[in-house]
């Protein structure tokens, strides 16, 4: 059972043998320039993305979905989606973004004001500094809440599912509130929305997600496939990427502050955070120089492959020169803090304006 609303560690070979998600390294000369992300396995998976790839090299539309659930504050880790949507939109993809408040509603608690003002705070803000253009006539963002085509499509959609359905997917029980069990088929409809006659009728969509949101994405395709005669959907692509690393291990969550670099964050907060983080370090520096690291379980490695080494190849310099014990553990978190602090002082510039222009996006 795979649940999207609890963190928890993933066996992620486990998940493309039981789940049917196929290996995006084995189509990666396929693609033409693939994002970063891709070329280094941070995206490992996919469902269908084959297709959306022949869109891509012929420029005929396609449109890409991903929600943000305003529940808490956005960190580093998030920015692997803003990546991947900033090199699709390069493509030029349709962008629809729906932000999930009636999720966080009914799975957390949080009210709609709230959700609004996390959404357009933490969420739309970053995007923008971030580098998304999310002014450009092709990107549809909403709340839930507020969108009536979501909320009929939803209610349409509904038609084809049954409870044990949701059951089976999500593990849901009798004591589960009707509005979490109402979730899911929102977040069908959120996938399915660009496919509806307002927005050029069906086409192929890609949704980049954590492994988490996979239930999600087979809810959506089981229903896509029985409207598939009366409404022409076509089932929804999908690729999944790993999660960064928790600064003490696990996976980084927003709703465990000491486990996450937010994007908020000052830029001397970012750097003590890094300097406590894990590494694959050996006991002694002796150890080290004879042993090598153990750069696969490194944390800070990870922010290099994630986010703050662009050149491929001066990645493959730091990871063989921790492999041959020439790195220490204290050089690579100088280094990391230094990226970090230029990262966060640029992001922090651009937050201002992008937040003057997210308050009027929803």
């Amino acid at each position: 059972m795979i649940d999207p609303w609890i963190s928890s560690s993933v066996d992620y070979d486990k998940l493309v043998n039981k789940f049917g998600i196929q290996k995006i390294s084995d189509m990666i000369e396929d693609i033409k320039n693939p994002q970063k992300l891709i070329r280094r396995g941070v995206v490992f998976g996919h469902r269908d993305f084959d297709e959306i790839n022949k869109n891509i090299n012929s420029n005929e539309d396609f449109a890409v979905v991903t929600g943000m659930m305003p529940s808490g504050q956005m960190h580093i880790g998030h920015k692997m989606i803003v990546d991947q949507l900033k090199w699709y939109q390069d493509k030029g993809a349709m962008l629809s973004l729906p932000i999930a408040d009636m999720e966080s509603y009914a799975a957390r608690g949080v009210s709609f004001e709230k959700a609004r003002q996390i959404a357009v705070d933490e969420y739309l803000t970053n995007f923008i500094a971030l580098g998304l253009d999310l002014l450009k006539d092709n990107v549809n963002v909403y709340l839930q809440s507020s969108n009536d085509d979501l909320h009929d499509l939803a209610f349409k959609v509904s038609k084809k599912t049954n409870f044990n359905q949701l059951n089976s997917i999500y593990g849901f029980t009798k004591s589960t509130n009707i509005a979490h069990l109402q979730a899911p088929l929102v977040q069908v409809a959120d996938i399915l929305i660009p496919q509806i006659e307002e927005f050029g009728g069906p086409k192929k969509v890609v949704v980049p997600v954590g492994v988490d949101q996979d239930p999600h994405l087979r809810l959506t395709r089981d229903i896509a496939s029985k409207f598939s005669d009366e409404w022409g959907f076509i089932a929804p692509a999908s690729t999944y990427h790993r999660f960064l690393t928790g600064l003490s291990g696990g996976k980084m969550s927003s709703s465990k502050p000491s486990s996450a670099i937010y994007l908020n964050d000052d830029s001397r907060s970012a750097i003590e955070k890094v300097k406590s983080v894990k590494t694959g370090g050996r006991e002694s520096l002796k150890e080290q120089r004879e042993l090598g690291g153990e750069v696969d379980k490194c944390v800070v490695y990870e922010l290099f492959v994630y986010h703050l080494v662009d050149d491929d190849d001066e990645l493959e310099r730091i990871r063989l020169q921790c492999l041959d014990g020439e790195l220490s553990c204290g050089d690579c978190k100088e280094r990391a803090c230094g990226l970090v602090e230029e990262f966060f002082d640029e992001l922090s510039d651009k937050q201002e304006e992008a937040h003057e222009i997210a308050v009027n996006l929803i």
